[in-house]
């Protein structure tokens, strides 16, 4: 594989894994649209650990809180913020890990890996996120975050497993439905990503190290490095953006790739 291609895939990768346009979609139409080699399973665990690598600096502060509350969580004892951060972040991942392993399993995933499913997941999930963006309540913040809210932006997370619709996208769109205002939702959806990431990139790792090819582990590091310049750019831009610019202008290109999409894929 190319730097070139490294390159395009840790920048495409970087730059929507955290805005709300779907980093999976975009990773399946590079092959599909462009007759690029797939960068297969390696290079993907490589990307998500770059781009984890990319929030887990940002938001360090709350990572931090979060680790150290672990360990009184695991005792029960959820009577600390850091403990309390951890213990809904725990509750907010079960679903899409349970969805995502019966998913895998069954070889669902496959099949909803089409340019069709990504236009109308870009399309039809582009436009809730403005439709609630635009009328939800913003009455929360961060610090209101319970378990309640926990389970129910845990429950859309995993419908993000359908190519296209977005995690960040879906998580944001449910935290703005609950009353968060836009930055704090973006800020939970992004927290919410650091165990979700780890799962997934664990998942992918215990099939790659099978194959132990050297090359592919280099092309890796150079792809993780490369995602995580990337991501954090993106994730500092929108952080910052947020909080005088609405989601419209991401509704907007999610709409038009959505038709241009459902374009190619019927006729």
């Amino acid at each position: 594989m190319t730097l070139l291609h490294l390159f395009i895939i840790a920048a495409i990768q970087g730059i929507t894994e955290f805005l709300p346009i779907s980093s999976s979609g975009h990773l399946i139409l590079l092959p599909n649209l462009t007759g690029m080699q797939d960068q297969g399973q390696a290079i993907d665990v490589a990307v998500h650990m770059g781009t984890l690598a990319a929030v887990v600096l940002y938001f360090w502060a709350d990572v931090k809180t979060g680790l150290a509350g672990v360990p009184r969580m695991l005792t029960g004892r959820i009577d600390t913020p850091g403990s309390r951060l951890a213990f809904l972040l725990m509750i907010a991942t079960i679903p899409v890990i349970v969805v995502g392993l019966i998913m895998k399993l069954t070889g669902i995933d496959e099949m909803l890996r089409g340019i069709a499913v990504i236009g109308w997941t870009m399309l039809i999930f582009g436009i809730v996120l403005y439709w609630v963006d635009q009328r939800g309540p913003i009455d929360k913040t961060q610090t209101d975050w319970n378990i309640k809210d926990a389970i129910i932006i845990g429950l859309w997370q995993a419908v993000a497993l359908i190519p296209g619709t977005s995690r960040s996208g879906i998580t944001i769109t449910a935290a703005r439905h609950l009353g968060y205002a836009r930055h704090d939702a973006a800020k939970l959806s992004m927290l919410m990503s650091i165990p979700t990431i780890f799962a997934s990139g664990a998942l992918l790792s215990a099939q790659v190290i099978k194959e132990g090819n050297a090359e592919v582990a280099k092309e890796g590091l150079i792809a993780a490095g490369l995602t995580f310049v990337s991501a954090l750019l993106a994730l500092s831009l929108m952080m910052r953006l947020l909080r005088s610019v609405s989601f419209t202008p991401y509704v907007i290109y999610r709409v038009i790739l959505g038709v241009i999409l459902l374009y190619i894929a019927y006729t």
